[in-house]
Parts: structure tokens; C-alpha cells; sequence
């Protein structure tokens, strides 16, 4: 009987729509099942979804059924990270108001998730922009002020004198403002920050119980937090500068002192600025410096550059012997205290310094087991050990010899503190949380500032703080700045002619808790507590690497802030953290650029690939696989995608091509086999679906009924077992393997010669079948389940439950050994006697050569673990 093939096109909108009709997925917080919260990152309404966001929901979407199928109540909602400055820079260009662009961006994304059959809960969903939500997070900012946990303080920021904004470090591009372009400025500006340092051992102490995150995200996040325990001393200056007398460090590793050859400071050290009031060329350097980049990563990279200030401090280790200090431009004011001595013979970037100045480099200690001469060792590069490493200590002052770096340490604070030299301390390279940005499409800051009163917050029944809609982005700078009256409003303390904060709120803020309002998003508070408490932390969140550190952490830091202002009780906010890989695709290149992959046709004959273009049939180059970007053209538009092959293809193609943590490189080739596999179980299933459905569904007594059956329940449990541990590709696999084991008895149930067994076991297969893809391809799973005789859907039944018995592994996969080295395997009952072992093995084809046509010396069996032949 021939079979109609599956239309995607019908299929899954009916089915879309059916689920939305019956509101499978709204969740109720009143439900007595216990609960499970699956959680994807939310996006940027960017405008478009991309197969990243096709690959992140689809694996999200996989556990949320699957949860659901063995008996929870799950939370699986859905909302838009939908401020920042996109948006304004979309207005600036096409003369549209950042918020009718965005929500206009929203809903066309919403109708592209909607068309890949995601079970979210839409009753839930908000954009970060919504008034309603805003407001909630403008009382959270009251409520940490409130409680100590938000300050405002001077901090030296990058200042775009054209766009007039702070600027990221990040946004600095060879000194100038990523946007417009204009030399960058630096200026000490009054910021709002959150005080994240005070949680700061707490936060690196609790990754110890996320055992469920990935180890590189905790190693990340403990690096980030940079706890380390050093020395705070202070070098004289030999001739003080005014208030000036000295220069306090603060190094981890005070061991490597009696190396120091020189001083460094930071441009915007208050010596520094001192200085460069009477010295023009001092100005003229730091101004330089600034322009050249700001951020860590571009100082790394930068050559390394002093100005000799002419000070010289004393050398606390040598007695007489003094040290230069130079204004460098690899110094950060904002780490440590703006000041480092320089040890170049055990730090690269001191020692290019002193290469390049023709400073001294003295070992302070060499690897343990080097007899050579120390100055020769460390002449054309620094020795760097790490501090559990044993090396033999030259030149230190506190008198030890063999010892690890950490011993090294230790030994050096003490024998400064004994010669009140310094102390010890610990430090964080942690630092707090700068929230001010010059902008207007964000979470604007509850304060006012009053000419009597000062800085005031603004009164709770005044909430929210709302964005004015009329706007003018003609002129440079913040919007709301300039705006003619949104921000006078009188002072909620004493009733005064005042104006409200200018600045807004750093959009990492908009998503450090909107998992918490997931769980109660129309409450007019920030949480209903008991709800937050019910469903947090997430049960398992799923997002990018790129956000291991950043969100992550402000996440898990207002987690601690809403505990601490009585807003839930819950310290950790994600429970199980997974960073799904990317998805990639080879590039292609022609005279003209790069070409979409919609544009070109690639043949390979003879094992050799090439690429022409479609318009014309020109040659093109293929060049490397790499991350999906508009910039290299190797974008798949996942609409083309569903329009062509369905949902249900695209969701398998994410699922089946390689491990979820790992990058998946979308071929044009995969994605049809994808599709082909879609067709196979539909034929499968079809065909023989008018047989099946009016069967009663058994466990098969023998033969292939009993095969059957075995294949579906162990496919079952494992399958279970896979998603349990997110290894998706494993629970496709195992459902290509059940397919494959269906085939020939669904052909005989289909063309009538299978008997009552046989066709019990295969409906109870069927049955299992449709629910064990329909995480992976739901619309398909229902429209087999419907076909099969069954009257619900298959969004809300029961994962298959295994017989046990079923399940159980009745044979065993032996290795042969022939004087001790592995020849082969042996399939065998587990049941079976040491006599048929023996025989078995010795008749095995790779076995015989090595008898020779005689008699094996030797046979050891070790039932169920080995046979090993002597000959």
C-alpha cells in the first residue's frame, strides 16, 4: 500500500494551533506535581532568529517535553531581553522610535518561534522594555539601595565626546568611539554601581556546589573573581612629592621582590596626574596611552611603553640600591592600586618592559633541578612557575631555598611583616558593578537629585519612572538629558523644584533576574515570593559560553540581593547550567566577497569538492567552516529552512549531527537526511497505522514480536537516560537504530502476513515509538499518534514505561585474546558454559589462523569478562 508523503506544510500548524487552543503549555503555579523549570537564555529582538536560536530552544524544548511526558509541572517560558542600544542606533538610522522598532522586531520573532513548535508558556512572556517590568526592577533598585547594596561613587570612565556616552573598554576601538569615531576621552564621572564585592567569597565559595555547571564556566567565574592572598607594602620615594612619600603595591607574589628592577604606575595615578600638571610631554604620553585602548586584552597586545618620571624609590630587599619609576602603559588604575614593581625575570610583560629600556633582570629563583648559571637562564625569557611548583630560591630575603611558590610566599610575607615592611591581604580582582550609562532606551534609575536635599530616591508611589515616547536623537548625547522637561519633578522629600537621573540602567541588569519574574510575571511587586521559592533555582538553563562570566554572574549576585531585600530565598539561581556549541557553516568567496549559501551550488566528484555561483556558474573559493555571521555570509535563514523541509526536520538536523556542547556544522546534505528520516517514520508508521490501530497492544511472546518489543521498551529506557543527560545525539541514535529494527515487521503487519503477536507487539511500538521522538519532532509524534487510534495528543501523555524485564541483557560481548592481545569479539549467552565458550571462541575466524590447524597450549575463561587463547 502506498503512502501519502507527510506534508510539514499542513501538519504542523494544525497542530501549532491545536496546542494553543487546549493551552497545553500555560503553567499553572497552583499545580501539586512537583515542578521543573527549563529555561533557555532569552534573546535580543534583534529583528530575525538565526539557527542559534533554532539549536538553544530546540534542545530547551526537547527537556521541557520530556519533563512533562514523566510527570512534572513544567515551567518553560519565554520573553525578550529587548533595551540597549541597537535600538537607538536603529532610530538614529531609519527614523524609527527605538520602542516601535523593537516591539515590531518582537513580534516577528515571536512568529518565527512559534512555527518551530516550542511548548513555551506565551501567557507568561514580557520584553525587558515593558513599563511593567521596568518598574518592578526600579523597586528592586530601591530596595538594594535600601539595604547597603548600592552606592554612587567617582569612576574614571572612557568618554565619547561626540556621542557623548560612556563607553565599554570594549567600545574603544584604536583610542576612538566604536560609533562615531572621535578620539576617546577619559573623566572621572559621579556612576551608580551594585556593591557585587560584598558577596564576592561568597560567590567564589558556592561554585563549589554548582555540580552541575560546566567546570570551564566555574574556572571562569573563579578568575573573573580573582581571589588571591599577597602583599601590601609601600616603596619609599627618595624624594617625596608633595603629599607623596611613597608608592603602595599590591603583588601576588611578593617572592619574586629581590627581583625588582623598576616601578610602574598607572597614567591616571594620582602621582601620575601630578606630575603631568608641570610636565607637557608626561600630558602628552598618558594622552597617548589612552587613545591606543583601554581594555585589558588590547594592553596585553599593545607594545609596552614608560615614560621616566626621574623619581626613584628605595629597594626595600637591598639596602642603598634605588629603583626608576615610569608612567606605563600597561598599568590599569583599576586593578590593584594603579602601582606594580617590575620583576622581569619572572613576568613576560616585564620583561619586555625592562628588554625594551635596558633595564637590570635579576632570577629571584630557578626550576629546582637547574645547575646552570641563574642570570643566564632567565637572560632571553622570564622563568613563570606556578605557585605549586618547587623551585630554588636565589637572592630572597626571607632566607628560604627549596620551596614551592606558595611556600615562597608565604615565607616572604612573614619576613615582611616582621620587618613592617607590608602585610598580608587578600584581595579580589572583583570589582564593583558600574550600572550608569548615558542612554535612553533603558531602565531609567529611580533618583532625583534636590539643590536642598541632595541625592533622594524617588518615592515608591511614584513608580515607575516612565520613558518619555518623544524623543529627539538629532542631537549628540543622552536623550533624556537634553529632553526639555521630562526630567524636572518636584523632590519627594521636601516637594522642591528637583530632576530626575539622566543616566540608565547597564542592560545586564534587565536580565540578572528575569528568571525570577518568570515565576509571577503579572505580580505588582518584583516576585511573589512563594512562587520564586516554589519554582527557583532553574532546573536547567541553557545558553551560550559567551555569557559564562558576565550574566552569569550578576545573575548569581541577584539572586543574594533579592534574598537579601526579602524578595525570595534563593542564593543560587540556576541549579544546571549547559553551553550548547554553535552552529557553523563553510564559507564561500568570490572577486566580489562573500557569497550566502543560498546563492551558491556545490558538486564534489572524485572526492573533490567545488563551489560556482548559481547566477552565473563563476568559481568560487570554499574557504573555512566558521560561525554563522552576516559578516561572512554563511547565514541559513531558519524560515527558508521550515518552509522547505519543516520544524520537525531542522529540530532533528540540531539534534542529530554532533554532541550538544559541541559546534554543529549545517550541511545542506545533513538536512535532507534529516528530512529523509522524517518521511521514513511517517512511511513506517502510515503504512501500517490501519492495521495497528485496532489492536490490542502487547508485549510480543516470541520470535520478532518478542524482538519488537524488546527494541521499543529498551529504547525507551535509554532514550530516557540520554535526555536525562542532555547527550541528544545519543537519544537520536538510539531511535535510528529502533527504526531500523521496526522495519521488516511493520512491512509484514502492512502487507497483511504478520501474525496477532507480531501485530500487538508492533502496535505497542508504534505507540511507543510516536512518544519517544515527540521532544525531538512533536508535529510528527502527533500526527502518528493520531493515525495509530488515539484520541489525546501526544503533548500530554506519559513517557513510555519499560518492562524491566524486558530490558534485561541476556548476552554479552566477550574479547578474545590469543597470547594476550586482543583478535576479536565474542557475542555469547551470559548464560553460557565455559566448554561452548571455549568452543566458540576457538571456531571464531580471527582466532583460527593462529592455531595453525592444531590445538590451543591454554583457554581462560572469565565468565563474562575475557577469553584469552595461549597457542
Amino acid at each position: 500500500m502506498s503512502v501519502e508523503r507527510y506534508n510539514h506544510r499542513v501538519t504542523e500548524p494544525k497542530w501549532q494551533s491545536a496546542w494553543d487552543e487546549a493551552k497545553v503549555y500555560e503553567t499553572s503555579n497552583k499545580d501539586d506535581r512537583p515542578g521543573y523549570y527549563v529555561l533557555e537564555m532569552f534573546p535580543y529582538p534583534s529583528g530575525r532568529i538565526h539557527m542559534g536560536h533554532v539549536r538553544n530552544y530546540t534542545m530547551g524544548d526537547v527537556v521541557a517535553r520530556y519533563k512533562r511526558a514523566k510527570g512534572f509541572n513544567v515551567l518553560h517560558p519565554m520573553g525578550w531581553d529587548a533595551f540597549g542600544m541597537p535600538a537607538e542606533n536603529a532610530a538614529m538610522k531609519n527614523k524609527v522610535h527605538p520602542k516601535e522598532w523593537t516591539y515590531q522586531n518582537i513580534a516577528t520573532m515571536r512568529g518565527q518561534l512559534k512555527t518551530l513548535g516550542f511548548s513555551l508558556d506565551w501567557s507568561r512572556e514580557f520584553a525587558t522594555c515593558d513599563v511593567e517590568y521596568y518598574a518592578q526592577q526600579q523597586r528592586l533598585f530601591l530596595d538594594m539601595l535600601d539595604e547597603g547594596l548600592v552606592t554612587r561613587k567617582n569612576a574614571r570612565v572612557n568618554w565619547d565626546p561626540v556621542d557623548m556616552t560612556v563607553l565599554a573598554n570594549e567600545q574603544v576601538i584604536d583610542g576612538c568611539g566604536w560609533r562615531s569615531g572621535a578620539p576617546v576621552e577619559q573623566r572621572d564621572l559621579t556612576q551608580w554601581f551594585f556593591k557585587i564585592t560584598d558577596y564576592a567569597e561568597d560567590l567564589l565559595t558556592a561554585l563549589d556546589s554548582l555540580d552541575r555547571w560546566p567546570e570551564k564556566v566555574r574556572t571562569m567565574q573563579a578568575n573573573w573573581i580573582g581571589k588571591s592572598r599577597g602583599l601590601q607594602m609601600s616603596f619609599e620615594l627618595c624624594e617625596p612629592i608633595g603629599e607623596f612619600t611613597g608608592l603602595e603595591i599590591y603583588t601576588t607574589r611578593p617572592d619574586t621582590l629581590a627581583g625588582a628592577s623598576f616601578m610602574a604606575i598607572a597614567p591616571e595615578h594620582p602621582l601620575a596626574l601630578e606630575l603631568a600638571k608641570t610636565n607637557e610631554e608626561l600630558t602628552q604620553f598618558a594622552t597617548e596611552v589612552r587613545r591606543s585602548g583601554t581594555s585589558e586584552e588590547a594592553l596585553e597586545k599593545a607594545e609596552k611603553l614608560g615614560f621616566d618620571t626621574g623619581l626613584r624609590v628605595k629597594n626595600p630587599v637591598r639596602e642603598g640600591e634605588t629603583l626608576p619609576v615610569f608612567v606605563a602603559n600597561f598599568i590599569l588604575m583599576d586593578y590593584g592600586t594603579g602601582a606594580i614593581f617590575g620583576c622581569p625575570a619572572h613576568d613576560q610583560r616585564d620583561h619586555d618592559f625592562a628588554t625594551k629600556y635596558n633595564l637590570p633582570i635579576t632570577a629571584t629563583f630557578v626550576p629546582a633541578d637547574f645547575a646552570g648559571d641563574a642570570d643566564e637562564f632567565v637572560a632571553d625569557e622570564p622563568h613563570v612557575p606556578t605557585k605549586t611548583e618547587k623551585v630554588h630560591y636565589i637572592n630572597q630575603p626571607a632566607g628560604v631555598e627549596h620551596a614551592t611558590g606558595a611556600e615562597g610566599i608565604e615565607a616572604t610575607i612573614n619576613w615582611a611583616e616582621a620587618k613592617t615592611l607590608g602585610k598580608g591581604q587578600v584581595q579580589y580582582r572583583l570589582r564593583d558593578w558600574g550600572i550608569s550609562r548615558q542612554r535612553y532606551w533603558g531602565c531609567p534609575i529611580p533618583i532625583i537629585h534636590c539643590d536642598s536635599c541632595g541625592v533622594v530616591p524617588e518615592a515608591r508611589e511614584n513608580l515607575p519612572v516612565v520613558l518619555p515616547e518623544d524623543i529627539d536623537f538629532e542631537k549628540p548625547g543622552n536623550p533624556l538629558d537634553h529632553h526639555p522637561n521630562w526630567k524636572q519633578t518636584p523632590c519627594p522629600k521636601c516637594g522642591d523644584a528637583a530632576r530626575r537621573e539622566t543616566d540608565t540602567m547597564d542592560t545586564f541588569v534587565d536580565s540578572s533576574w528575569y528568571f525570577a519574574r518568570f515565576t509571577a510575571p503579572r505580580e505588582n511587586t518584583p516576585t511573589d515570593s512563594k512562587a520564586a521559592n516554589d519554582w527557583l533555582p532553574v532546573d536547567q538553563y541553557i545558553g551560550g559560553i559567551e555569557h559564562a562570566i558576565l550574566h552569569l554572574l550578576y545573575s548569581r549576585y541577584f539572586s543574594r540581593a533579592m534574598s537579601a531585600t526579602g524578595h525570595m530565598k534563593v542564593s543560587e539561581p540556576f541549579a544546571g547550567l549547559f553551553t550548547q556549541g554553535m552552529v557553523v557553516h563553510e564559507t564561500y568567496k568570490g572577486p566580489d566577497g562573500f557569497m550566502a549559501p543560498v546563492e551558491v551550488k556545490v558538486e564534489e566528484q572524485d572526492g573533490k569538492r567545488t563551489a560556482t555561483l548559481l547566477a552565473d556558474g563563476s568559481d568560487l573559493e570554499i574557504g573555512s567552516i566558521e560561525k554563522m555571521s552576516k559578516s561572512k555570509r554563511n547565514v541559513v535563514d531558519p524560515d527558508d529552512i521550515i518552509d522547505s523541509y519543516g520544524a520537525d526536520t531542522a529540530r532533528w538536523f540540531m539534534l542529530s549531527d554532533s554532541p550538544p556542547e559541541r559546534d554543529v556544522i549545517w550541511t545542506e546534505a545533513g538536512v535532507e537526511g534529516a528530512n529523509r528520516f522524517v518521511q521514513r517514520v511517517w512511511r513506517l508508521i502510515a503504512g501500517a497505522a490501519p492495521v495497528l490501530k485496532d489492536c490490542t497492544r502487547a508485549v510480543g511472546e516470541a520470535g520478532d514480536a518478542l524482538t519488537v518489543s524488546k527494541a521499543a521498551h529498551k529504547t525507551a529506557m535509554l532514550v530516557a537516560e540520554d535526555v536525562e543527560k542532555l547527550a541528544f545525539n545519543k537519544a537520536v541514535a538510539r531511535i535510528y537504530e529502533l527504526v531500523n529494527t521496526l522495519a521488516k515487521p511493520f512491512d509484514s503487519v502492512t502487507n497483511g502476513c504478520a501474525s496477532k503477536d507480531l501485530q500487538s507487539s508492533c502496535a505497542q511500538a508504534a505507540d511507543f515509538l510516536s512518544l519517544i521522538v515527540s521532544p525531538m519532532m512533536p508535529h510528527l509524534a502527533e500526527e502518528c499518534w493520531t493515525i495509530l487510534g488515539n484520541d489525546t495528543m501526544a503533548a500530554v501523555e506519559a513517557w513510555p514505561t519499560h518492562d524491566a524485564g524486558l530490558v534485561t541483557e541476556d548476552t554479552v560481548m566477550l574479547p578474545v585474546q590469543v597470547n594476550g592481545k586482543k583478535r576479536a569479539e565474542l557475542l555469547i549467552s551470559k548464560d553460557a558454559a565455559k566448554d561452548e565458550i571455549e568452543k566458540e571462541a576457538l571456531a571464531l575466524d580471527a582466532v583460527v589462523p593462529y592455531l595453525n590447524g592444531g590445538l590451543a597450549k591454554k583457554v581462560i575463561v572469565v565468565p563474562n569478562r575475557i577469553v584469552n587463547v595461549v597457542v
